[in-house]
């Protein structure tokens, strides 16, 4: 045994004396490449990442902004807030969970109905918001769509609904659930009337809103890689005991599947919809009466 001990000192780092002249938050690290990206550069192609194509969350006013010309548009029906009916308590009160989120976003509810242009064609948009509450569909929700609805009626204009939820909101019980037939009834009404309703899903579209008014559009349209189906595939896998298909439920598996129509990255969606919009009023705006079949009897006979 030694009859002397060396005490070790740690070698000071040159970063505790100089602290890095480097702001936090410059760059992110995309989930899907791993590589860093330039948080300006991010945001420049509207948080799709640049090398990979990962599409990150954005918000439903960052949604509006890249859509309408000139990131111009105009809110409606801003002050609708829900009277939690039921009185509903699960961790904490519902309507101090209401209040709370909607200090934190400065928004009344899970959506945002606006109008304005988007590549020269006057629109109606609602774009649902993820981060209050899950971007769940009460009753506020089902009433602001449908006054989208009505009001693109008046206007004569086509309605473009934004999903991005993960159902209805349990805590509205079934109210939450009857917005699901209020909403398709007024798209029944825009139907009638001939003008184009489009559905863009994004990541998350589950649960009660793609069970609804989400796969009723004359154009089924998602973003990369989202999540779009009623039940999440876990669930699914417990209950069947079977392993899924790769890609289960992703927008790419759905388009395959005849369940979506297109999948369009986020820095082409201005352009696609203004496209698919000056399609759809290129058409005749009355039904075309259909041929007599070789062989049919006609009512004249």
């Amino acid at each position: 045994m030694a009859w002397f001990k060396k005490a070790r000192k740690p070698i000071a780092s040159s970063t505790a004396e100089k602290p890095s002249r480097v702001p936090e938050g410059l760059w992110i690290k995309c989930p899907g490449c791993t590589q860093l990206i330039y948080k300006k550069d991010l945001e420049e192609s509207l948080n799709v990442c640049p090398k990979c194509g990962y599409h990150f969350y954005i918000s439903a006013t960052d949604r509006l902004r890249a859509l309408f010309d000139g990131g111009c548009f105009t809110e409606h029906f801003p002050n609708l807030a829900s009277t939690d009916p039921l009185k509903f308590t699960d961790t904490k009160p519902y309507r101090q969970r209401l209040q709370s989120t909607t200090k934190n976003l400065g928004l009344k509810d899970a959506i945002i109905v606006a109008t304005g242009v988007m590549d020269g064609l006057e629109i109606v948009v609602a774009a649902m918001e993820y981060k209050f509450i899950g971007g769940s569909m009460g009753v506020v929700v089902g009433e602001k769509i449908a006054r989208a609805v009505e009001m693109a009626l008046e206007r004569r204009v086509p309605v473009i609904v934004i999903s991005c939820s993960g159902g209805a909101r349990m805590m509205e019980g079934a109210l939450s659930l009857m917005q699901m037939a209020k909403v398709c009834a007024a798209l029944a009404r825009l139907d009638r009337a001939r003008l184009p309703f489009i559905s863009v899903l994004t990541d998350p579209t589950t649960g009660g809103v793609t069970a609804s008014f989400a796969m009723l559009g004359d154009l089924n349209v998602a973003e990369p890689k989202a999540l779009i189906g009623f039940a999440g595939p876990r669930v699914i896998e417990q209950t069947i005991r079977q392993k899924l298909p790769e890609g289960f439920q992703r927008s790419e598996f759905l388009v395959e599947h005849g369940m979506l129509d297109l999948v369009v990255d986020r820095r082409n969606m201005k352009t696609e919809l203004g496209r698919a919009l000056r399609f759809m009023r290129a058409q005749p705006s009355a039904p075309q009466a259909l041929p007599v079949a070789v062989g049919a009897v006609s009512a004249e006979s």
